[in-house]
Parts: C-alpha cells; structure tokens; sequence
C-alpha cells in the first residue's frame, strides 16, 4: 500500500465526500467495503482534516497520523481509518498503524485490504511478542471471503507475513492457511516461497512441481522453478529447463527473458546475445534490450556492435542515460578517439556517475600528453572524501606513468598525512617507492599495509617479489609469496612471483610448473618474460623465442619484456 500525502484541496475533497455517505471507495478510488456513514461536515471535523495535511505537508507526519486516527474513532468512517493507516505506517510508528488497522478492519469487514494490512500490522515485532494468532485469523478471513480474488490472495499470503521474525511460524501459518485450497496452484506457490523463506530448497522444488501438475506450463510457476534450481546451484539444469520451456512456448516473452538471463549467468555470452536480439526482433524499441546486448557485446569485444546498441538504448530512452555516455566515451577511448570519448563524459550529469566520468577524462587528457591539465581536473572536481581518495591514487597513477614517479609519491605521501592508515595509499605509496629505489620505504609501507590487513595478498606478494627479483633474502621471499598464494590460490601474478622466486632458488621445474599456470591463465607481457627466461636457461630456446615474438606482438612497448630479450640476447 502506497503513501502518498494529500493538498489541501484533496483533503477538502475527501471531508466533502464523506458528508455524502455512498459509495464504499477510499479518495484514490479503491475499494473499502462496507456499507459508508454519512457524515455532517462540521466547523470542528474540518479544522481537524486541514490540522492533520498541514501537519503532514510540513513533515510533522507523526502529528498527522495522530490527528488523522482521533478523526477516525470520532467518525467512525472505514475511509478516514484507511487514511489514519497509511500514515501511520509511513511515519513507522507500529503501534499507531495497528491501532488504525483495526479500526478500519473493524468498520470495513468486508474489506479483504483491511484485513490484509491488519494482520501484516499484526505479524510484526513488537515488544518482543508478534500475535500470530490474530495474523492467522484475520488471513483466514481473507482467503474465505475472497471468492474470484482467491488466486490473487494466495499468492500475497507471503507478502502479508513478510514482517514475521519468525520464518518457520510463518511457514506453518502459510501450511495451515493453504490446507483447504490444495486444488489451487496458487496455493502451492504460496507454500514454496514460504519453504523458500527458510532455505528449504527441496520442499520449495516439490511444491512447485505440484503447482506445475494441476497447471502445466503456468509461467509463474516456471519462473520460480527456475530460480529455485539455480539457488540450489543447479544452473544447468535450470537452464536445461528453461530453454524446454521456451520451446514448449515460444511466444512467450517472460520465459524468454528468464532464459536469456540464465545463459548470461551460465557466462554463454555469444548464445546470450543472440536471445536478447531475439527479443528486441519482437520490441525493436525496447531499451532495456538494447542495453542488454549493448553490455554483451563488450563482454564478448565487440565494440562496434556494443556501440550501435548503447546508441539505440539512448535513444530509446534508456532510465540512465549517464550510464551509457560512460560506456560510449569508453568505447571511444580504446579506439583513441581521446576528444570523443571526453565529450561523451563531459555530458555525463549523474552525481553518481560524475567521478568516474572525471576520472576517465583526467586519464584521456593524460593519454594526449597533457599531465598538467590532468592532474588540475582532478584537483578541482570533488571534496567527498572517498572521491578525493580516488583522485588522489588516478594522479598518481598518471604521474607514474608518465615516468615521474618522486612526484607521485608526493601525492601520495600528501593524502596519507590525512589518513595514515589507508591501505590503499599505504600499497600504491610502497610501489612508488620500489620504482624509486628506496626499498625500506618499500619494505616499511608493506609491512604496514600487512599489519592493518594480515589477509593483504597483493601487499605479500609485492614484498615477495620485489625481494625476489634482486636475489634478496630469498627464503623469506619464498615464504611472503607462498602466505599470498594461500590467501589467492588462483592468482596468476601471484603464480608469476612463485614462478620466479622458484626460478632464483634454483628450481627450475617448481619455477616452469607455476609459470606456465600463471600464462595459461594471463597472457601478461611480464609473465611471459619470466616464462620465457626459464625456457631459455634451461635450453628450449626455440619455445623461448616463439614466446617471446607472441608477447612482442601483443605488448610492443614493454619494459621488462624488451630488457629481458636485449640481456638474453633473444631478439
């Protein structure tokens, strides 16, 4: 039941209508029930109608709960009740709302909502007791006087209950409520969402199968049995499932939504994306779809595709629009289009989305060569901390790469005047100072980050390899990596660093075992120069050097890659 409060206008309104007695309908036209008092518009209800929207509209909402449920048990009239219990529960106040609840209910008896919300009322905590008798009651009530609303009061018996602390009641009260309607399927999804409340997938799982059997092929149905198959960790099957379906019902758009979803869940993004484009063959203005195919097409890189969809969703009137300037203006950055990509950002309005948007244009304009005009727009976007952090580290990171790396730690060192303890300056401030050579600074910064977060992998890692790659203490190095690994066991560069910590002990079997892993998993230029240094000291030059010529392919400016053939002599 929604809230929202009235005019002044509309509360005249509703207190004309009530000296009209009639017809039993609230002010926004549902239904209430029950035959209506007519009721003198006196001087003094009045004042009380206006009192209570006054109250309201100037946020004195408990105020106008309160005046709203005085004017309810002096009038005696099912619609003001209604209106006292809206408000009530929006200002959550519990006892207020139980007690409009039940006045209403006690003027409207024919009303299945009153009943409804009393006892949702009723199903909630308070002082520690929930009366779930009078829950149980007034949902029976509900479910005997609905007549054609049956199916449609079974399936909200759940939604009613949702207040109950205690799950397991909840499902009993559901079992007992749905005993006299077994030849519903209603009421057999009503009892697999009340097993599903307290993970009892295999009950859920039977429940629907019987909703199924008196019912086949209902949608709803299916849809569930999908989603609990996938909750139980069956995705296959319920992939299996779905795609049965939908060949069983082609025309039918929500299981083929459903299934779509499930093949991007299954990561089948090309299969995926050819059953959102089968959709959008239905709804070609469909801008959810667009965006759907949009994002698959990036996944499966395919930017071109990823462009034309995200236009389209745009046009279509996507709900976030800044969202797909973003992805444009990415797009239009991995081709370098660095002025394109700036403007798709520049568009970009969302408070959300607006650092993320600086911060992409800071690193296009860094990209051009232009540091200083970086490093200003990041200086003057924000002063949300968090964003200010991310700024701080995307300066850095452009002064790092742009070979001024003592400038960068300054930043750094800057930012953690103000925070001491952040981890993530503490990491990126020890990387800075391993490109600068001063390895305590290094080592100290690490150390740290491991002692604020002993579960750090990258910071173990980072101080095991940097020791390892000059031949330092190797044991301990050995024994940092290995902590990481235990921490990340499928990491590929923590493989590389075991790989090459290995390698400098000596073992160069251990040392190939883990850097192949570590390639096979990321064909990282680093990675390949470690890979390929061990192939050439243990004489399989030739595998060397085709590794080394598909690294160069791919990353044709790589430091480490280009001193580590120039020193081996494998060019």
């Amino acid at each position: 039941m929604k809230i929202q409060l009235s005019s002044l206008a509309r509360s005249v309104c509703l207190a004309l209508a009530l000296s009209a007695g009639g017809s039993a309908v609230a002010a926004n036209g549902d239904p209430i029930g029950g035959p209506l008092p007519a009721q003198e518009l006196t001087p003094r209800t009045l004042y009380h109608f206006l009192l209570a929207e006054i109250a309201g509209a100037r946020g004195q909402i408990g105020l106008s709960a309160q005046l709203y449920v005085d004017l309810a048990r002096s009038t005696r009239d099912p619609r003001i009740a209604r209106r006292a219990t809206e408000i009530a529960m929006y200002s959550r106040n519990l006892q207020m709302a139980r007690a409009a609840a039940g006045i209403w209910a006690e003027l409207a008896p024919e009303s299945e909502e009153a009943r409804r919300v009393l006892a949702s009322m009723e199903g909630r905590e308070h002082g520690g007791n929930v009366n779930l008798d009078t829950v149980q009651i007034q949902l029976a009530r509900v479910l005997a006087q609905s007549s054609e609303r049956l199916p449609q009061n079974l399936l909200g018996l759940n939604r009613a209950l949702a207040r109950v602390p205690d799950k397991q009641a909840a499902r009993a009260i559901v079992s007992r409520l749905t005993e006299p309607y077994l030849d519903f399927p209603e009421a057999h999804i009503a009892r697999a969402q009340a097993a599903l409340g307290v993970d009892d997938a295999m009950a859920a799982l039977a429940a629907v199968e019987r909703a199924l059997e008196l019912r086949a092929s209902w949608t709803p149905a299916a849809l569930m049995k999908a989603q609990i198959l996938q909750q139980a960790g069956a995705h296959d099957e319920a992939l299996a499932y779905l795609e049965q379906e939908v060949k069983q019902a082609p025309d039918n758009r929500e299981l083929r939504l459903a299934w779509a979803r499930g093949l991007v869940s299954a990561q089948r993004f090309t299969e995926a994306r050819e059953a959102f484009r089968a959709l959008l063959a239905d709804s070609p203005g469909d801008a959810e779809l667009h965006y759907a195919v949009a994002l698959l097409s990036v996944q499966l890189d395919d930017p071109a595709d990823a462009e034309v969809n995200f236009a389209r969703a745009l046009a279509a009137d996507y709900p976030r629009p800044d969202l797909i300037r973003l992805h444009l203006g990415q797009i239009a950055a991995e081709r370098r289009e660095e002025a394109a990509a700036r403007k798709w950002f520049d568009e970009i309005t969302d408070l959300d989305l607006r650092p993320e948007a600086g911060i992409r244009s800071a690193l296009s304009l860094a990209r051009e060569g232009r540091i200083d005009e970086a490093r200003a727009l990041l200086q003057g976007e924000d002063d949300e901390p968090e964003v200010l952090r991310r700024y701080v580290l995307t300066e850095a990171q452009i002064l790092r790469d742009a070979d001024r790396a003592g400038e960068a730690l300054l930043v750094i060192d800057e930012a953690l005047r103000e925070t001491p303890e952040d981890t993530g300056l503490l990491y990126e401030a020890a990387m800075l100072s391993e490109r600068l050579e001063r390895l305590d600074l290094m080592e100290s910064r690490l150390r740290r980050v491991i002692e604020l977060d002993p579960e750090h992998a990258h910071a173990y890692n980072a101080l095991g390899y940097s020791l390892a790659d000059r031949g330092l203490r190797l044991d301990e190095a050995e024994a940092f990596i290995e902590r990481a690994l235990e921490l990340m066991p499928d990491d590929p560069f923590i493989l590389d660093s075991l790989g090459w910590v290995r390698f400098r002990l000596g073992d160069n079997a251990a040392a190939l075992t883990h850097l192949e892993r570590a390639y096979a998993q990321r064909q990282d230029a680093e990675i390949a120069a470690h890979l390929g240094e061990v192939l050439w000291s243990i004489g399989r030059r030739d595998d060397a050097k085709r590794l080394f010529s598909e690294a160069l392919a791919a990353h044709p400016g790589n430091r480490l890659l280009s001193e580590t053939l120039d020193r081996l002599g494998a060019r």
